[in-house]
């Protein structure tokens, strides 16, 4: 705990898989909606779930790389 306190860990990477998980399920939640109303249609729906997934993981996936270069660069200076 008291590394999270000094910022020598991050907390935001596991924040982060918790809401790629539950953006992953309102997509999916989005997407079933609106194939079972009868405005959109079963095509759009699998657009939404398709699209939505992808971009929702992409979203998470760059949020990642910034703290992975973070411990990348920390490896490197621990080296030094």
């Amino acid at each position: 705990m008291k590394d999270v306190f000094f910022f020598n860990s991050m907390l935001t990477p596991k924040i982060i898989t918790v809401v790629y998980w539950l953006l992953l399920i309102s997509v999916i939640i989005s997407g079933l909606g609106t194939m079972f109303t009868g405005f959109a249609g079963f095509w759009q729906s699998l657009v939404i779930i398709v699209f939505g997934c992808i971009g929702v993981r992409i979203w998470c996936e760059l949020l990642i790389v910034l703290f992975k270069i973070n411990d990348n660069l920390k490896n490197i200076a621990d080296k030094e």
